[in-house]
């Protein structure tokens, strides 16, 4: 299998006002990314940060892999100024897209890998027929938009009907993913883990990456 174990701190869970340094510090630690939340208060009922601030960090952190999660209604808006901004993997939610090809051509064509997401209400057979054209395939495991949410095991069918079927697919999950719930994920054949207070507010967070990596690993043997 040619797909890789790599962990993604989402960064919504760090302190904003000092996110350059909180940012480096997870990459310092061993994060294989950084997992940026966009929402646009329509999509789902938080606002959280856009373009201007990616770019700002992007301008302190050279090197990093940006993934954007486009948690917003119109993801066709916000391409370009993301492609600008530095952002090598654009993820957006396939359930307020009328035309998910045209969206996944435009960020091709603005230079991205593209993501697509799916909520929690969201089939799986929904997401089939894009994922020749998308690079990462995001199940989520809370509903977006909302904080301080329970792991949902019952997406797990979603990420092993995904791997069955496209086993060297990047498979995202995202959404109460930590030391407790790693096992889960990984089993059922998840490689590219978000997490967010687990790593963030660990009090070991090279630790705590590892550890996780480790699991995700033993099972893409």
């Amino acid at each position: 299998m040619s797909v890789k174990a790599k962990i993604g701190p989402s960064i919504l869970n760090a302190d904003l006002a000092n996110l350059a340094a909180e940012s480096k510090k997870l990459l310092d630690n061993g994060a294989d990314y950084l997992h940026l939340d966009v929402m646009d208060g329509n999509f789902v009922p938080n606002l959280t940060f856009g373009h201007p601030m990616v770019k700002s960090l992007r301008n302190k952190i050279k090197t990093a892999f940006f993934e954007t999660h486009m948690m917003v209604q119109n993801p066709e808006q916000w391409i370009s100024p993301m492609a600008d901004a530095g952002v090598n993997l654009y993820t957006f939610h396939i359930e307020p897209v009328d035309d998910v090809y045209k969206v996944s051509r435009l960020v091709q064509e603005a230079g991205m890998q593209v993501g697509l997401a799916i909520k929690p209400g969201t089939k799986v057979a929904d997401l089939e027929k894009y994922i020749s054209i998308a690079d990462v395939v995001l199940v989520m495991t809370v509903e977006p938009g909302f904080g301080g949410q329970s792991f949902m095991a019952d997406m797990m069918p979603k990420v092993e009907w995904l791997r069955q079927n496209y086993p060297n697919l990047d498979i995202e999950v995202d959404g109460g993913v930590g030391p407790k719930t790693i096992e889960c994920c990984a089993k059922s054949g998840a490689n590219m883990i978000v997490s967010g207070t687990a790593v963030v507010g660990a009090t070991d967070q090279r630790q705590v990456i590892k550890d996780m990596r480790d699991v995700v690993q033993s099972y893409l043997k």
